[in-house]
């Protein structure tokens, strides 16, 4: 992909596509405590570096320890006016191997990398095979119980639409709604591995990974459609099952209006496009 050269006017608001292998930050959001490396201060010491001043960053979504990210957007505003290549390529030479830019985009005064967005789709991968990957460790969720990934598919399709997810909710969840509206959910098995696709407006704190911990109980024969069904509509949190663990956990891409001008980012985490 190439990248302009010609320089922006200074204030202009700045769309990144970003990607990050999670295992090594405590999440995206930056904290006030000075030995935790987050996602969101790393890419800010970069930004500020090629802007000769402090630049801070708006994303699309926080994402929790340990959790990754291929389509991760991010909004900032240009101080000094650099070029796309320089907010690309040159971002790119201050960050560390686990955190690059892969895309970048004027936008409007008016985007917001959260508030403009429409729709947020995750991948959750599970390696379901009878030992544990050392190469995949953190990348991967390892589950060892043969899954049927048909059993998990037709439990999820329960789920399409718009409903109160109170059952799949955090308790630290800060959201001031339970509803949420899933646009497609989908589970399919690749060689060893089960892949779990959900696309929704937004998601709430953990509600991935405590559909997926539920779905794997399915999967696994120890619980069974209607059991999920009844933790569904009851709305209780407690009836379900434990959240699953943050590695495996991709967010994939974020959807917005045309009109916004995002680029188009992948369709899959890398890893699915590398490895499985």
């Amino acid at each position: 992909m190439k990248f302009s050269n010609k320089r922006i006017d200074p204030g202009t608001r700045i769309a990144l596509r970003v990607e990050y292998d999670g295992r090594a930050f405590s999440g995206w959001q930056a904290q006030s405590k000075h030995d935790v490396l987050t996602v969101q201060e790393t890419l800010e010491a970069a930004l500020s570096i090629i802007g000769n001043q402090p630049i801070r960053t708006w994303c699309s979504g926080r994402t929790d320890t340990g959790v990754h990210a291929s389509g991760q957007i991010v909004h900032f505003e240009d101080p000094v006016g650099r070029s796309l290549k320089s907010w690309v390529l040159g971002v790119n030479s201050e960050l560390p191997d686990a955190v690059s830019v892969h895309w970048a985009g004027s936008v409007s005064s008016e985007f917001h990398a959260r508030f403009s967005a429409v729709s947020r789709r995750y991948q959750y991968i599970i390696a379901n095979t009878p030992t544990r990957s050392a190469q995949l460790s953190g990348l991967v969720t390892w589950y060892k119980r043969p899954l049927s990934a048909e059993a998990m598919h037709q439990c999820a399709q329960l789920l399409l639409g718009e409903h109160d997810f109170s059952a799949f909710r955090a308790a630290s969840c800060q959201s001031t709604t339970p509803w949420r509206h899933l646009f497609n959910i989908s589970v399919c098995r690749k060689n060893d591995f089960v892949i779990v696709d959900l696309e929704a407006n937004a998601f709430l704190h953990h509600m991935v990974r405590n559909i997926v911990g539920s779905l794997m109980l399915v999967g696994a024969d120890l619980k069974t459609q209607t059991w999920f069904e009844q933790v569904f509509i009851s709305k209780d949190r407690r009836k379900a099952g434990d959240t699953a663990s943050s590695e495996g956990l991709y967010l994939v891409s974020v959807g917005y209006p045309e009109d916004c001008g995002i680029a188009a980012g992948p369709r899959a985490a890398m890893l699915l496009s590398h490895s499985v």
